[in-house]
């Protein structure tokens, strides 16, 4: 009986934690976030609404669609959890594992993260002390860099152009080495040793009287030194692997007509695949250089608007010439994760309503209509309903509220005595745009305010809201 009590008990895990801490990920640990490769581009088919196998919606990959639901209908219901169908290969689980499963893309060619390269200051310029606009070139084919100069006089993170690198070839044979794109990147990270280079820079430090040298290096020694301290490989700048993100956080849902709606994310990500094959299969077939070139900057202008639309050169578009939608357009700005979901969010025990001028109260004293009052005291009442008697349990106190009986709006006069509530009114741009005020119930159903604090929240009465 237990057993069977333990399988409809939902697992929650609930964790306590002061702190998070955003690092970089090697690509052995995308790849354990994973469920499995992404393949193709396909979403779903269009005939049988099921996803596609290997697509950005495979149910193999992320989870079953249904509770409990094999692919083919092998394996339904609760019994069967856990079992992996032989015919499918979905594994037998509740659905909502499709929030939460990632899968990822293997990429045919490596390339730079946008953030490092574009967010000022340029963290991949800093590392290898280059300029952001000499790295653009060599990640977007423009020019080789020297990654390995031997015995000759090259210099490491030089660049060179097509023609003097076909000249040195000439005069140096294999000699040195260069490399081109986020290759050719990866190769001078993979080649920095952190200890030595902060070492070396700490002693121009001490060498050096020049300010704007000294900032400089200050600058770089502080970045390189993050990157020894949380043991960071700066070559994990350079993605060998993109994670995909779970399905049911970018989903695509049907509308009427047989035509679909979907995240601009699916479109992103489509490309990204696109041209990913595209750039293994000229590899297989041993490709013109300057064909493969092409194709690994467009995996790369590809990846950069998946990761951040718009960031660098024109956005990609969808199909009626609105910018798509990226991963980072989904943190930032006004309608982002922080802003939106995480400081906007809608608390219990609080209201907003139109301010209206009091100018009976007193300055310490604000308006506050009864049933708001009622909404912000509500624990308060069901605490004192349960002493005096009147309701035996939490839920009878709820009903008597509910009906807002006589003895509740007591009650109410009763706590809001020793209960100062505190006024917002947005934009709070200093200390004074939130105080607190002795409530005084009132009716209607507008927030009275003292005239004279008027100023201190910038407020007027022409319609402004104050919480």
């Amino acid at each position: 009986m237990k057993a069977l009590l333990d399988l409809f008990k939902q697992v929650t895990q609930d964790e306590e934690f002061d702190a998070i801490k955003i690092g970089l990920a090697s690509p052995e640990k995308i790849r354990s976030w994973s469920y499995g490769e992404v393949k193709k581009p396909e979403t779903i088919n269009y005939r049988t609404f099921k996803p596609e196998r290997d697509g950005l919606f495979c149910a193999k990959i992320f989870g079953p669609i249904k509770d409990y639901e094999c692919l083919c209908g092998k394996y339904k219901r609760l019994k069967h959890r856990g079992v992996i169908c032989e015919k499918c290969g979905v594994e037998v689980t509740q659905s909502k594992v499709r929030r939460e499963r990632m899968g990822h893309i293997e990429l045919a060619s490596p390339v730079a993260h946008i953030w490092f390269l574009k967010s000022l200051p340029s963290r991949l310029g800093m590392v290898l002390d280059m300029t952001l606009r000499d790295i653009e070139r060599v990640l977007y084919f423009e020019g080789f860099v020297v990654t390995e100069p031997g015995m000759t006089p090259l210099n490491r993170g030089q660049l060179l152009t097509e023609d003097d690198y076909l000249a040195k070839l000439e005069e140096f044979g294999d000699e040195f080495k260069a490399g081109m794109g986020a290759e050719g990147i990866r190769d001078l990270l993979r080649s920095l040793d952190l200890n030595s280079e902060i070492e070396k820079l700490r002693v121009e430090l001490d060498k050096t009287s020049s300010d704007t040298k000294i900032k400089k290096i200050a600058k770089r020694l502080k970045v390189l030194e993050a990157f020894q301290k949380s043991g960071i490989h700066p070559d994990w700048m350079i993605l060998e692997v993109l994670p995909v993100l779970p399905p049911e956080l970018r989903p695509l849902v049907p509308l009427d007509g047989g035509r679909f709606a979907t995240s601009d994310l699916n479109d992103l990500y489509r490309r990204v695949i696109n041209r990913n094959n595209r750039l293994k299969r000229l590899l297989e077939l041993k490709a013109p250089e300057i064909i493969v070139r092409n194709e690994k900057r467009m995996l790369q202008e590809s990846v950069d608007s998946l990761l951040d639309n718009g960031r660098r050169g024109k956005a990609m578009t969808g199909a009626n010439k609105r910018p798509l939608k990226s991963l980072a357009d989904m943190i930032k700005g006004k309608g982002g994760r922080f802003r939106q979901n995480l400081l906007g969010k809608r608390v219990d025990y609080s209201g907003r309503s139109v301010i209206v001028v009091g100018p009976t109260l007193k300055l310490h004293q604000c308006g506050l209509p009864k049933l708001m009052a009622l909404e912000l005291f509500k624990p308060f009442i069901f605490h004192r309903l349960e002493v005096m008697g009147l309701a035996t349990t939490i839920k009878a106190a709820k009903r008597m509220v509910e009906a807002q009986e006589p003895v509740v709006w007591d009650i109410l006069e009763e706590v809001i005595r020793e209960h100062p509530v505190m006024l917002n009114r947005a934009p709070t741009l200093h200390r004074l745009g939130i105080q607190a005020f002795e409530p005084v119930l009132i009716e209607g159903k507008a927030i009275q305010l003292h005239p004279l604090v008027c100023t201190a929240f910038n407020a007027d009465f022409d319609g402004d809201q104050m919480a």
